[in-house]
């Protein structure tokens, strides 16, 4: 047995017999195994050398093979530092065989054979793809939302990953940030009910089990707020703003124990997040006592040089070590750096210490250390992955993710045996679309198209129309590379819109598939124009005038612009980019047999000159008023929303009476019930998302008009009446006050409980 399993072996049996001869403590089954991996961290970290703990601060890029020779100089020198011990982890490298042999050159060349730990981003599901995580939100369902990310952790654990960079729980308001996909909206306390959801889906209850996979909460902090909704922009927030809008997810994750934090590209105030002692360590390692590792976003260490925060790498390895910065991705500053500076003594090699700790306990949870090779079994990766089980649920995902937003002449649901469909559009036979950005292995034009999905649903004597009205075709400029925009809409060819004109004509009813491509959102594609690209408006007005009976199947992956569509087209449905069985769902919906249930996570504008735009705003000291001139608003646009947050249609309709409330008043640390009866009142079943807000109307510091505060999906029959209950208490009711801490205040609020946050039904209550 090597000497580092014989330490930890000893190291176990004197714990044991220290805590069976101890009769005066009683020490939990969950508090002694902790206790025994602190004991075994602690002995590992005696054996360790400088270079050896600076070793495990390092992650490499797999982008190169590890089973063959090295291709360059740099590739030589990587595998040199796997065998010296000189890495911690590596991102990237995917399949059994490739995780298995990098691990075996860890496990037969270092000193110590401590495990690898291997990450990759599995976003929204690994080979079985789920809706963006932007669209799943729309849900609502929280058991929904952990189930897809447990099935992303089966597959991807059956392929040798074993850490996930997700879930992203940025709150974001601005649409023209092209990462606003990969989050769950604009509200704090839905990402944070989210975030929570994806955490324990990820790691379920125990990272020791099989299956799990270690999360990372990202991106800390404040990345969502970019200015002008430019990825990697400044951000310029209050304290105040960052503890009671960006932190509430980040500490709800940290309290639900997510093993690992990333921080973000962004500065904070003039100091970039990846260089925040503030963030890393105040607030998150001792206040919120957090104990997993953070590590750097890509290459963020290196870049504080480019922010103007470090003048050359060594000083920004100071700067990152010294904030809390635990594990260095792809800026080789740790490696190159950390040696050297603890040997001058700028510094102290006890943030060494607790770095490699924070980084050993996470490897032990995993049970890393028990089996180096515990995700390596090529049966599973063979059996478990891209199964009929995976892609029957992500069906059920992604139609409960699906928001109807217009159905004014009641269109939908359609019936089957309609006699002659038109689908038209350039994403209505798109295979890839669908898949969205952020794809993990899910393989480019591998999802269920909108075409396929209708002509399975509908009666065999059904003629379907099929014309694209306009094509996508190759991006290729000089601003952005190919890789940005594979595919684009045609700006110019408006050739194919006669022929779709001709089957609008020919069609009863018109299915109309426009919005994004898959690759339109995401990192490092914000816009400033939001609406339809190309001549996708064109071919939408064209069908228009001959065929009103239009149905808008709208495929994104942000809130976009659609105001003209809002006005003239009769029905809508937000169905963003759903993943591998994305035409199946939408079928489902628009044949009636799933009655659309989503409700929008984000506010979609009027135009996009309203962004950022998000319905927790602040009242102004000159409100909203549409008879003043000098009020907060536009001279040229609504100040609201098109569509609110939280707003989405049935194909029943629900009433919601008799809110009440069990008393009038409470004290700071007790607690009132608000209730509310929902009734169906349509003619088929439906699922309702339940929703209350509140508004502390008069504050230390100014209270958003409204904030959300609870939710619940139900499902009602026909003409049934269910009784929602929400308790109001401390937790919901505090907020970080002008005294820089969280307390409640004493004082007045309103309450309402309905299906938007443009609720109506209201009654008040009294903090004393």
């Amino acid at each position: 047995m090597k000497i580092i399993y014989q330490i930890v072996a000893l190291s176990f049996l004197m714990l044991l017999f220290t805590n069976c001869n101890n009769k005066k403590e009683n020490i939990s089954t969950s508090s002694f195994l902790n206790n025994n991996i602190e004991h075994k961290v602690d002995s590992v970290l005696a054996l360790m050398t400088l270079k050896e703990k600076v070793g495990q601060m390092v992650q490499y890029n797999g982008s190169w093979d590890v089973t063959g020779p090295p291709s360059n100089v740099s590739d030589k020198d990587k595998l040199e530092n796997l065998k010296n011990g000189g890495v911690g982890s590596m991102l990237n490298v995917v399949s059994v065989r490739k995780v298995r042999e990098a691990q075996k050159i860890v496990m037969e060349n270092t000193r110590l054979k401590i495990p690898l730990i291997f990450g990759y981003d599995v976003i929204h599901g690994f080979k079985t793809i789920f809706p963006i995580p932007l669209g799943e939100s729309a849900s609502w369902d929280l058991k929904i939302i952990k189930k897809s990310a447990r099935i992303a952790a089966k597959e991807a654990s059956a392929s040798g990953i074993n850490w996930t960079f997700a879930p992203m729980i940025d709150v974001s308001r601005d649409a023209r940030w092209g990462r606003i996909m990969e989050g769950s909206g604009e509200d704090p306390f839905l990402t944070s009910k989210i975030g929570v959801a994806r955490v324990l889906g990820f790691q379920g209850n125990d990272l020791s089990k099989n299956f799990t996979i270690a999360a990372c909460a990202k991106h800390f902090a404040g990345y969502g707020f970019a200015e002008a909704g430019r990825d990697y922009n400044t951000v310029n927030v209050g304290i105040h703003e960052l503890h009671n809008a960006i932190l509430p997810p980040f500490k709800a994750v940290a309290k639900a124990g997510v093993a690992t934090f990333m921080n973000a590209f962004n500065e904070i105030d003039g100091v970039p997040s990846t260089g925040s002692e503030n963030l890393q360590r105040t607030i998150l390692k001792e206040g919120w006592k957090w104990d997993g590792f953070v590590v750097s976003d890509w290459g963020s260490i290196g870049e504080m040089i480019t922010h103007g925060y470090a003048k050359d790498k060594k000083q920004a390895a100071e700067l990152a070590v010294k904030a809390g910065s635990d594990m260095d991705m792809e800026s080789y500053v740790y490696q190159n750096y950390l040696e050297k500076l603890v040997k001058e003594g700028k510094v102290d090699i006890s943030l060494l210490n607790d770095a490699v700790k924070r980084i050993l306990r996470v490897k032990f949870k995993l049970g890393l250390f028990d089996d180096p090779y515990k995700y390596c079994n090529e049966k599973r990766e063979k059996t478990e992955i891209f199964t009929k089980e995976n892609q029957d649920f992500a069906r059920e995902d992604a139609k409960k993710s699906i928001v109807l937003l217009k159905n004014s002449t009641n269109l939908l649901p359609i019936n089957k045996k309609i006699k002659t469909i038109a689908v038209i559009g350039p994403l209505a036979d798109d295979k890839d679309a669908p898949i969205g950005n952020w794809r993990a292995k899910g393989g480019s034009n591998s999802a269920v198209s909108l075409l396929e999905g209708v002509k399975s649903a509908v009666s065999k004597n059904t003629k379907i129309i099929y014309q694209k009205g306009c094509v996508l075709v190759k991006k290729d400029d000089k601003q952005h590379t190919g890789f940005l925009f594979p595919l684009t809409f045609n700006t110019t060819d408006k050739s194919d819109i006669p022929a779709a004109v001709n089957a609008a004509k020919e069609a009863e009813v018109v299915i109309l598939a426009i919005g994004e491509v898959a690759l339109q959102t995401g990192e490092g594609r914000s816009q400033a124009k939001i609406g339809f690209s190309g001549v996708q408006q064109d071919l939408l007005e064209a069908i228009y005038k001959v065929n009103k009976n239009i149905v808008i199947v709208l495929m994104n992956g942000r809130p976009m612009q659609i105001t003209w569509a809002a006005e003239h087209v009769p029905s809508i449905l937000e169905c963003w980019h759903l993943g591998s069985q994305s035409g199946n769902a939408i079928a489902d919906v628009l044949f009636g047999d799933y009655n659309p249930s989503g409700k929008l996570p984000v506010s979609f504008p009027y135009h996009v000159g309203q962004e950022p735009l998000y319905y927790n705003h602040k009242n102004t000291g000159r409100p909203f008023n549409p008879v003043n001139v000098t009020y907060s608003g536009y001279t040229d646009s609504p100040k609201i929303a098109l569509f609110p947050f939280g707003y989405g249609l049935s194909y029943t309709t629900f009433d919601y009476k008799n809110l009440k409330l069990d008393k009038s008043e409470m004290n700071k640390d007790g607690s009132i019930k608000a209730s509310v009866e929902v009734t169906n009142t349509g003619k088929i079943e439906g699922e309702e998302v339940v929703q209350m807000y509140i508004r502390d109307l008069v504050g230390s510091l100014t209270r958003p008009v409204r904030e959300l505060k609870g939710f619940e999906k139900i499902s009602l029959k026909s003409g049934e009446t269910k009784t929602v209950t929400f308790t109001l208490n401390r937790e919901l009711l505090q907020f970080y006050t002008a005294n820089n801490k969280w307390e409640v205040e004493p004082g007045d609020f309103n309450v309402w409980i309905g299906g938007s946050s443009k609720a109506k039904l209201m009654t008040s209550f009294t903090v004393k």
